[in-house]
């Protein structure tokens, strides 16, 4: 797959596996200990899972990789990591990685992937629930530890857990729409979890209103699915940006 200068596809030798790593460290910056070695990489490509790289030319500026699971006694795959160099975002890298990756899981029979993804992350909350048709019904918190990413800031990892029913219509609709260039968001919903438009700001300062943010979030998160919501989208407000849930049976 490929739009422009970028192509997508498998990564299949150690030095393909070695360059995910080298971009891992880059866009995570995180400790060594904390850092996904290339064993990962290999064992994933031979039991079922993805790694997907995108290129320009011959050089690796995004990928995915992703772990083959059972759910029931049903195949899935949980998409562990998606990266993409900070000089090739707003490019649609993310977008072609997934969609490569939804045909690539299709093409095998597999019909979910599932990922996790910081709520207080609006850009990619946007892009999971409105342009790829993601729900999300459970709520993760300090999923993986506090870490030494930057990008973490030293918060507890509180994570959304990510439903992408590949074949379904709210699916099949959304991803229309993302090749289209095109997205909708949900219809008004029956239960709204709203973000303060100063969150940015408040991440480049650093500010004690973070934590205090997050464990809202979370407790009205827990709440709603603790009733049998999910989210479904997510909407910009006068005042910041609105998760929007419904009843889950509905979607």
């Amino acid at each position: 797959m490929a739009a422009g200068a970028i192509a997508v596809r498998k990564c299949e030798s150690l030095d393909e596996f070695n360059a995910c790593v080298a971009l891992q460290r880059e866009i995570w910056g995180e400790a060594d200990l904390e850092v996904e070695p290339a064993t990962l990489f290999v064992v994933a490509a031979h039991s079922g899972g993805q790694v997907l790289g995108a290129f320009d030319g011959g050089r690796l500026v995004g990928y995915t990789l992703a772990l083959v699971g059972l759910l029931e006694g049903t195949p899935y795959l949980h998409s562990h990591m998606t990266g993409v160099l900070a000089e090739y975002r707003d490019r649609g890298v993310g977008r072609l990685l997934k969609l490569y990756q939804r045909e690539e899981a299709l093409g095998r029979g597999i019909r979910l992937i599932q990922w996790t993804f910081d709520p207080l992350e609006l850009r990619n909350a946007h892009f999971n629930l409105n342009r790829l048709g993601v729900i999300c019904r459970k709520y993760l918190p300090n999923l993986y530890g506090v870490t030494t990413s930057p990008l973490h800031r030293g918060l507890p990892t509180d994570r959304l857990l990510a439903e992408w029913r590949l074949d379904s219509r709210r699916v099949m609709a959304a991803v229309a729409e993302v090749a289209s260039g095109e997205w909708r968001v949900a219809s008004e919903p029956p239960a709204r979890i709203s973000v303060p438009a100063d969150l940015e700001e408040w991440k480049r300062t650093g500010s004690t209103e973070l934590p205090r943010l997050q464990e809202r979030v979370r407790e009205e998160f827990t709440k709603w699915f603790a009733k049998g919501y999910a989210a479904v989208g997510v909407r910009k407000t006068g005042a910041g940006t609105d998760y929007l849930l419904a009843p889950w049976s509905d979607f």
